[in-house]
């Protein structure tokens, strides 16, 4: 018997075609950097019609370690327009169970994910928490069963440490654009044995780090 996945589902890929097309055109643009006066709000804004989306290997990188993981709560930092929300999603949907929960600074971006995300219909798997994701992930109440960090790269270490509670042994984290400095932090943490990690390089467009937490 053969079983087909989501992502060829037609909305779904045309969605996501479109999408990276867009991301393309993005290229030429200014990317805002985060620090110095701006606040988190104003970086957000700032970024609002940017893409700053997963490589089409890393998003089905993400949709195998989903498949694999079988986890109920997908906790992803940094939802963008949506692209790597639609990866996580579909590999819920294939699993049969679960959900994606994913938070978003920008209400532009969130609007038009949601758009997306019901054209695609997979909007009933995924929850969108609007606001900074300091404040929206302090009040998950469930364990993070796989966590993408693909926000603000200043905040990856953060907003792990704020789920540090909620991981369990074996749960897989995902941290997109390692390649950036400020990324650093990050790296150094979950490569460091005594923090509860073995952790790992994939060489996938701007690098993805696979952390075990042990």
């Amino acid at each position: 018997m053969t079983h087909t996945s989501t992502l060829a589902d037609p909305r779904v890929a045309a969605a996501l075609e479109r999408m990276f097309a867009e991301a393309e055109r993005d290229d030429s643009r200014p990317f805002p950097r985060a620090g110095g006066t701006m606040t988190a709000q104003e970086q957000a804004d700032a970024a609002a019609e940017i893409y700053m989306p997963i490589s089409p290997e890393g998003g089905r990188l993400l949709y195998t370690l989903v498949r694999a993981a079988r986890p109920a709560t997908v906790v992803e930092f940094g939802t963008s327009f949506g692209i790597s929300t639609l990866y996580l999603a579909s590999a819920v949907r294939d699993n049969g169970t679960g959900r994606v929960v994913t938070t978003e600074l920008s209400k532009e971006k969130i609007a038009a994910a949601r758009r997306t995300f019901a054209e695609t219909g997979l909007d009933d798997v995924i929850t969108v928490l609007e606001g900074d994701a300091r404040e929206t992930l302090a009040g998950l109440s469930e364990p993070a069963g796989f966590v993408l960090l693909d926000g603000w790269k200043d905040l990856y270490l953060p907003v792990l440490r704020l789920l540090e509670p909620r991981l369990a042994p074996g749960t897989l984290v995902a941290a997109d654009d390692t390649t950036f400095d400020s990324v650093r932090p990050y790296l150094d943490y979950v490569r460091d044995p005594a923090n509860g990690y073995e952790s790992v390089p994939f060489p996938v467009e701007d690098g993805i780090e696979i952390s075990c937490r042990l």
